[in-house]
């Protein structure tokens, strides 16, 4: 190119090697190949514990009495599935009652704690008090109350999971920006609209949280519960083959009750996937 050339002539042969110098962009990744490495570290891990525990408890000659075999408790399992699933049905039946009412009645508390100082102070205690409750001492009291069907269970569930819940909702409810409140205020928004639109989604996040940590322990009360009335779940399993040491059926429950954890808790993550997309506790790694 001579120097009579014009300027815009030498850019133009300068343009396409710049462009052809850029990045190409990469494909987002598909949603099944995320999953598939999300789920391949636990069940690389799972499958290590199994074989490794089946290789010692037949290598060191384990009693089945103190410790079965991974196999033994699958063949519990494939020998009476019926009522494994049934009982597995009526605890997460339990458990997702007391999860519903302890959730519920903690959310609306935390509403009227986040809104007021002097009523968290004084509801707080109280709060506190239902956590540091034994489950085991009030769940005998609860039976006697209400008898022997599925309330008392409930209810034993609602009170293990009530605390958490409470907790991450007023901080959920409080952790709204203050520039985003100060727009509100400037738009002469009512109470309930910035309830709604603002403080509400800010608390969603730590909602979800709390019902990650009050899945298990809606189940593990409404365990507690049954063994207590002895009248069906996952708990009459548990304790029948506590008192006769058949610790193959004992750790076939304890399957099922991390089964049904782990389903839910699975669930709940898929719900936190859709429901908090613009959230950072949402995105996929």
């Amino acid at each position: 190119m001579t120097a009579e050339e014009p300027q815009s002539a030498r850019r133009e042969h300068v343009t396409p090697t710049a462009t052809s110098n850029a990045p190409t962009p990469r494909a987002p990744a598909r949603p099944e190949a995320s999953t598939l490495r999300s789920l391949l570290p636990p069940l690389l891990a799972l499958a290590v514990t199994l074989v490794a525990w089946e290789a010692y408890i037949r290598a060191a000659e384990v009693p089945l009495y103190l410790v079965p075999a991974p196999s033994d408790v699958v063949a519990v399992l494939a020998r009476t599935p019926g009522r494994f699933a049934a009982a597995g049905f009526t605890s997460l039946i339990e458990a997702l009652g007391g999860l519903a009412v302890g959730a519920g009645a903690a959310f609306a508390v935390a509403v009227v704690m986040a809104h007021s100082r002097p009523l968290e102070r004084a509801l707080y205690p109280l709060a506190l008090l239902v956590k540091v409750t034994p489950v085991v001492a009030v769940a005998p009291l609860f039976i006697i109350w209400f008898g022997f069907g599925a309330a008392p269970k409930v209810l034993i569930a609602a009170l293990i999971t009530f605390f958490p819940m409470l907790v991450n909702a007023v901080t959920g409810l409080r952790s709204v920006p203050p520039a985003a409140l100060d727009v509100f205020r400037a738009l002469d928004a009512s109470p309930w609209q910035t309830f709604r639109l603002l403080r509400v989604p800010a608390s969603l996040p730590y909602v979800v949280a709390a019902l990650k940590i009050s899945v298990p322990l809606s189940l593990i009360g409404a365990v507690v519960a049954e063994w207590m009335s002895g009248d069906g779940g996952v708990g009459q399993i548990i304790l029948i083959a506590n008192s006769s040491l058949d610790t193959a059926s004992l750790f076939a429950a304890v399957v099922v009750l991390a089964v049904l954890a782990v389903a839910l808790t699975g669930a709940i993550a898929l719900v936190e996937r859709r429901l908090l997309s613009w959230h950072e506790s949402a995105e996929v790694q």
